[in-house]
């Protein structure tokens, strides 16, 4: 009896199916060396280049890509962070234009804010040149002592010398400033002046979706 199940056992060992023969695929391909190989499995000699995976009547179901080496790979998803980055930049971009446009429904809305944000900083400007104004005021008197000494500095008192730098450390200060403040408004004027621009392709765009949507004039209109 055990001589009869162990021979059982062995034939069906031999039955079991093979990898594929279950669901009746078939690879084939042609390797480097130009021959044409078949296989019930993805052949090994066949992993650099395309497979066709065929079914039991020879017709091709589907294919089977190279496998990637690890350099491939890493290039493979670098490309595609490359491609999210890109989608989402143009997604990011698309938000800002409608947040920009709602903002400034048209070119008046957009020179009041520029007028606004160009007259704080001439406040700021015209506050520096008043102190100016003071600081130069006040050297008057100090010029005028500096004469006892033949109008020569170094001969000067300490006291007196301390005044003087304290003074042209006071006016370079109020001259940096107010040169700081030029350029931060030909900055604001550069900013304005692009998102004109483009609020004006998206003016134009805005209008033009607009008249697509539009109705078409009644006949009593019409005539």
């Amino acid at each position: 009896m055990w001589v009869v199940c162990a021979a059982l056992g062995s034939v069906g060992a031999l039955a079991q199916p093979q990898p594929g023969a279950a669901t009746g695929e078939v690879y084939t391909c042609i390797d480097a060396n130009g021959r044409r190989l078949t296989a019930d499995r993805p052949i090994a000699a066949c992993s650099d280049r395309e497979q066709r995976v065929l079914d039991a009547t020879g017709a091709e179901r589907r294919r089977l890509g190279p496998t990637l080496t690890e350099h491939e790979r890493a290039a493979l998803e670098a490309q595609r962070r490359k491609e999210a980055q890109e989608r989402a930049r143009i997604v990011a971009e698309r938000r800002a234009e409608r947040v920009l446009v709602a903002r400034y429904p048209d070119e008046a809305s957009h020179q009041m804010e520029r007028e606004q944000v160009l007259g704080q900083i001439d406040e700021l400007i015209a506050v520096s040149q008043r102190r100016l104004t003071t600081l130069r005021a006040d050297r008057k008197p100090l010029q005028e002592e500096l004469q006892f000494y033949r109008g020569e500095l170094a001969k000067a008192p300490a006291k007196l010398q301390r005044l003087f730098a304290e003074n042209d450390e006071a006016v370079a200060e109020q001259e940096r400033f107010i040169a700081s403040q030029n350029k931060e408004k030909q900055r604001v004027n550069e900013r304005f002046d692009a998102e004109l621009a483009k609020l004006r392709q998206l003016w134009a765009q805005q209008r033009e979706s607009q008249e697509k949507v539009a109705p078409p004039p009644s006949s009593s209109m019409r005539r």
